[in-house]
């Protein structure tokens, strides 16, 4: 029985890569959008799969993609919400922005 791929699983798997990078650059909001792209595509494939599992040859890899995309969602939502949290508290971005250079001083 000849063994196809599933389409979206290698972008999947990219993306939710990706998303633990965006996460630290973007304040979780970059690993929010790209984990739950790669969360859609991931349990697309899986649910395409569904019937007969041993039809394609990258399910583990899908499975895997799944994995990696919940774990860059979650990382992502607790950093958005630091963020939140520390922008409420500060009043503004350059506040945050301003008590991280005094810290980053104060270390030197």
């Amino acid at each position: 029985m000849e063994q196809h791929k599933l389409p979206n699983t290698t972008i999947s798997l990219v993306l939710g890569i990706i998303s633990y990078i965006a996460c630290c650059l973007t304040s979780g909001f970059g690993g929010l959008v790209l984990s739950g792209i790669a969360l859609y595509l991931a349990n697309k494939d899986l649910k395409a799969a569904q019937p007969d599992t041993s039809l394609y040859e990258n399910f583990n890899t899908a499975k895997t993609a799944k994995i990696i995309a919940i774990v860059g969602l979650v990382l992502a939502a607790i950093t958005a919400v630091i963020s939140i949290v520390f922008i409420i508290i500060f009043g503004s971005v350059e506040a945050v922005q301003a008590w991280a250079e005094e810290m980053q001083a104060a270390q030197q």
